[in-house]
């Protein structure tokens, strides 16, 4: 092997670690506050983590993206502004590895809808 070829060699092996299966899986995630009020303490459980915010306003909407670790159900938790009641919602399951994107439409009434659009279970 010439000291080209090697040199060659060398370069194309982080391209060739690039295009065989370096692939990050991550959720694309909206929580869409439309209670017609302000909430507080929003808090986003999902398998092996969470993410929130201190406080969303009515009409607003929350954006965040991460991975799934584990396998389990999707949780909400958040505090109306006005009641100061606690509402607890569980969602649809989601898998390690899987991908996409998860819409959270927070409703009146402690209700919410969840509009999952991610890949098949790994």
């Amino acid at each position: 092997m010439t000291a080209t070829t090697r040199g060659l060699a060398v370069l194309m092996l982080p391209v060739l670690g690039l295009v065989c299966g370096c692939h990050s899986y991550h959720v694309d995630a909206t929580v869409e506050n439309r209670t017609g009020d302000a909430i507080t303490l929003l808090e986003v459980d999902y398998p092996s983590a969470s993410f929130g915010a201190d406080k969303l306003a009515a009409g607003a909407d929350y954006h965040y993206r991460f991975q799934v670790r584990d396998s389990g159900p999707v949780k909400v938790q958040y505090t109306e502004s006005t009641t100061l009641q606690v509402r607890q919602i569980s969602g649809p399951e989601l898998s390690e590895g899987q991908e996409g994107r998860l819409e959270i439409v927070l409703l009146p009434g402690g209700k919410a809808e969840f509009h999952p659009s991610l890949s098949p279970k790994r």
